[in-house]
């Protein structure tokens, strides 16, 4: 990835707070075939290991857990909020108009070899931790133990669950960091009076980018 200084972060608890507010990763894997993609949520256990371990699940008959090479390191890539800059919103466009559109966006690199966990038990575990995480805010949060243990048994030999211990963590944050500081008042502006939700999350990242 190509990451000028200015648009790196490297606060790791930033680059989990993003992983964990948008978990659906992009796998991306070398096989025999050539390169593979997958879209699967992940969960991040930041104190397994160096810089943390991805686990996830796929289905039995997804075969990226059996042809991913182990020889080669994965790539997860997480994508967070994003958003359109048109010229504009830059304070400076009436100075000469010597501004141009860009696009803003936040997301994480994460790098690491892909090993398969064939465990009913760890799959078990790892499915209630999901589901936990995401139901937390509903008001009546749906648990694995609501579902009969014969069907769930059924869906825990259906997966195999995934492990990538991450080598390497890389974060950018392009949220207009290489503009003076009117254009990055203005742009946080013009995204606030856009007022959607994407609009509003690149927002502010714009401002506290800034601080």
């Amino acid at each position: 990835m190509y990451l000028p200084k200015h648009f790196e972060e490297t606060d790791t608890e930033q680059l989990y707070r993003l992983m964990r507010a948008h978990p659906l990763g992009t796998l991306v894997t070398l096989d025999a075939g050539g390169l593979n993609a997958n879209h699967i949520p992940f969960e991040i256990d930041p104190g397994a290991g160096r810089f943390g371990t991805l686990r996830a699940h796929v289905a039995r008959n997804n075969p990226v857990w059996r042809d991913a090479s182990a020889d080669l390191e994965s790539l997860a890539v997480f994508q967070g909020p994003q958003a359109y800059i048109s010229p504009s919103l830059y304070a400076t466009k009436q100075e000469g108009g010597k501004v141009v559109p860009t696009y803003n966006f936040m997301v994480v690199h994460a790098y690491g070899r892909l090993r398969a966990v064939d465990d009913p038990a760890w799959l078990r575990a790892h499915l209630a931790r999901m589901s936990d995480s995401f139901e937390a805010a509903r008001p009546e949060p749906w648990k694995l133990s609501d579902a009969p243990d014969d069907f769930i048994e059924k869906l825990l030999a259906a997966v195999v669950g995934i492990e990538i211990p991450i080598d390497r963590l890389i974060g950018k944050w392009k949220l207009s960091q290489n503009q003076p500081l009117a254009n990055r008042v203005s742009v946080e502006q013009g995204l606030r009076a856009a007022g959607d939700a994407g609009s509003l999350a690149m927002a502010d990242a714009v401002a506290n980018a800034s601080r």
